[in-house]
């Protein structure tokens, strides 16, 4: 829940993790197979000359010996703080402050989002139409607010518009437990909880 395109996000985590298994395999298959091993070592001499040839056309004084030996580890150094900048930068994603208040007299008072979530839970404390919740908090970009997530699971069969209104009543019920007003994210799930779940039934 932070301020990333998840579409990127999730791209990047299957590419890498297709590149890990891909490694994964090959290695494994090195120490299977005495054909996958030679070609794995034929590699390893290829690149190696490959790296030689490359470090003699930019030759410098030992100990580096060469140009590309200062200028590989350079770039990988340049590579590693730009991402660390462009995280710093992300700001957001989740915390288990649900608010904070900053007094100059009595200091900071701090709102746990656990104190919320016992909260809506005794709220929806025999409530037909829902099967579960939760509640989680997210972090603002710099100098912007954060907010809350509310989801509730419906139970099976349980009218929308009765889980809506019930959702705006935890809204205004959240608002007078912090004191002022927030923004909240409401999501109305289904799932397997729901499904597992008996049918809403109203008499």
């Amino acid at each position: 829940m932070n301020h990333t395109n998840r579409a990127l996000n999730r791209f990047l985590l299957a590419a890498t993790g297709l590149v890990l298994l891909a490694a994964g395999a090959l290695i494994a298959g090195a120490g299977l197979d005495a054909g996958i091993r030679g070609r794995w070592s034929s590699a390893g001499t290829s690149l190696l000359g490959g790296w030689r040839n490359l470090a003699g056309t930019a030759p410098l004084q030992e100990p580096a010996g060469s140009w590309w030996a200062v200028a590989v580890p350079a770039i990988l150094l340049a590579g590693a703080a730009a991402c660390l900048l462009w995280l710093g930068r992300q700001g957001g994603g989740r915390t288990s402050e649900a608010a904070r208040h900053r007094d100059a007299e009595l200091g900071d008072t701090a709102v746990d989002i656990s104190f919320l979530e016992s909260a809506v839970d005794a709220a929806l404390a025999g409530n037909r139409a829902v099967v579960g919740s939760s509640v989680t908090a997210w972090r603002g970009r710099r100098g912007t607010p954060g907010g809350l997530r509310l989801t509730l699971h419906a139970r099976r069969g349980a009218s929308p518009r009765e889980v809506a209104d019930l959702a705006d009543e935890l809204i205004a019920a959240i608002e007078a437990l912090l004191g002022h007003h927030t923004t909240v994210l409401v999501r109305i799930a289904g799932g397997t909880r729901t499904r597992l779940a008996g049918a809403h039934r109203t008499s």
